[in-house]
């Protein structure tokens, strides 16, 4: 049994709350607000983001934003907000963590910031801060985790919780109890990625809304484990994810001089699951090459084994099959050199040029990317042409990787073409980038929600 004066995980997690959040982490972490609202105004317009909001009507009303215009508590807020960031694919993501932090902490931030008048600079340190957490949490539960626990929802409570806390100003001890009480409510399975429904967008925006809860809760005085993570019946020791020591002490006590681990999250540049997106770098590569795609005869990609349980869909029939298809992804960058929004409509998987691309397509597992897995998601695409010649492409980290950085620029032009996909005009859209930059020096959150107010009103 763990002894009372040994720190918890928890407590050594909350150990690395204390260092210092510079200028360029909270820029970084304001470009990554920005990211996900294009993700979650995409997201409200999908059958999922009409579901919340047809259950966000009948919600009581509040102090906080969510999209489609509606003001509602906090909890309601995180739920709504949170569960719209990950519909269409485009969020970012920590690779050795399998998490996607910003769908969950994100809302939990940003409604607990606005119920409590914060200031941008108070909102982005949480952001930093949470993001923190539960990319930690990702690495102590690791892939054995991601096989059957959707790790987003499940370690990005932890994250939220965190978030919250910060904004909150909770001691020490109380944001201890928050995360405590985030583990007993953390949760989510992959049966949602097996069959069709809504259930993954449910657990994200469960997950936010439970660790702004969490935090709430421990404000309060409602204590909770200490040892919930890593107790004889802890969160990971249920899940069956607990490490061993020398990874779980390599997770919880970094370098003294290592950053914040905000920066090692990839941003997605296209709308699909982020194990495609390293076919798709190596279908873009070849896409100048081959010219006539009518001359290809035969294609083999390799890639990392979670990449084909996740994405092996020869003919993909909806949205989602496309977004998560391996050879739906190299078929399109082959023929079109990007892989956009349209990508996945109805009419583009119906394209017989794109029919006939994706029957050519072997795929498999190779050993050099299971072992660089999850470090790395490396991808290998060989081409035969109808000349005999063979072409071939090779990429170990795909395009917005920490190796493979997408611009500043390119985010912001991302997620400004996501916000006027989703029908908002461009004025306003650019009034919504601009603060968003500013955020770092602002001295309120009001020009965020008034730009927030404006960009509903004009869509």
């Amino acid at each position: 049994m763990s002894s009372a004066h040994t720190p918890s995980w928890t407590e050594q997690l909350l150990a690395l709350q204390g260092r210092p959040i510079t200028e360029e982490d909270r820029r970084r972490a304001a470009l990554h607000l920005l990211d996900w609202l294009g993700c979650v105004l995409l997201g409200h317009t999908s059958p999922a983001g009409e579901a919340l909001s047809r259950w966000a009507a009948n919600t009581a009303a509040g102090p906080c934003w969510t999209v489609g215009g509606l003001h509602l508590s906090s909890e309601a807020a995180a739920l709504v907000n949170g569960g719209l960031g990950n519909v269409d694919e485009l969020d970012d993501l920590h690779r050795a963590a399998v998490v996607h932090p910003a769908d969950t902490l994100m809302a939990a931030a940003l409604a607990v910031a606005q119920r409590e008048q914060a200031t941008p600079q108070a909102l982005l340190d949480a952001i930093v801060r949470g993001y923190e957490v539960a990319i930690r949490v990702g690495l102590l539960a690791g892939t054995a985790h991601y096989r059957h626990w959707y790790s987003t929802a499940t370690c990005g409570v932890f994250g939220a919780a965190t978030a919250s806390a910060s904004v909150l100003q909770l001691d020490a001890t109380q944001a201890m109890h928050a995360l405590a009480q985030a583990g007993m409510q953390a949760s989510g399975v992959w049966q949602c990625r097996l069959e069709p429904g809504f259930s993954k967008q449910l657990a994200a925006g469960r997950a936010a809304q439970s660790g702004l809860m969490a935090a709430d809760l421990a404000a309060a005085g409602m204590t909770g484990p200490r040892f919930i993570l890593e107790g004889e019946h802890g969160w990971l020791t249920a899940t069956h994810s607990k490490p061993n020591a020398a990874h779980a002490a390599a997770v919880l006590r970094p370098a003294a001089t290592a950053g914040w681990l905000i920066h090692e999250v990839s941003f997605k540049p296209w709308s699909a699951c982020r194990h495609v997106h390293p076919a798709i770098t190596c279908a873009l590569q070849l896409h100048g090459q081959v010219g006539d795609v009518n001359q290809i005869t035969h294609m083999e990609l390799s890639t990392y084994q979670t990449a084909l349980d996740f994405a092996d869909q020869a003919q993909p029939h909806t949205r989602q099959q496309a977004r998560f298809s391996l050879q739906h992804a190299v078929a399109v960058g082959l023929l079109r050199g990007d892989f956009g929004l349209a990508d996945t409509q109805p009419q583009s998987l119906a394209q017989p040029a794109l029919m006939r691309l994706r029957g050519l397509i072997r795929v498999r597992a190779a050993p050099r990317w299971n072992r660089a897995y999850p470090a790395h998601y490396g991808a290998q695409l060989r081409v035969r042409l109808r000349s005999g010649e063979t072409l071939e492409a090779r990429v170990s980290d795909a395009l917005g990787d920490p190796e493979a950085p997408m611009s500043q620029a390119s985010v912001v032009a991302k997620a400004q073409r996501v916000m006027q996909a989703a029908g908002y005009s461009a004025s306003a859209v650019m009034s919504l980038t601009k603060v968003c930059a500013d955020l770092p020096q602002a001295v309120s959150l009001t020009p965020l929600w008034q730009a927030l107010r404006h960009l509903r009103a004009v869509s």
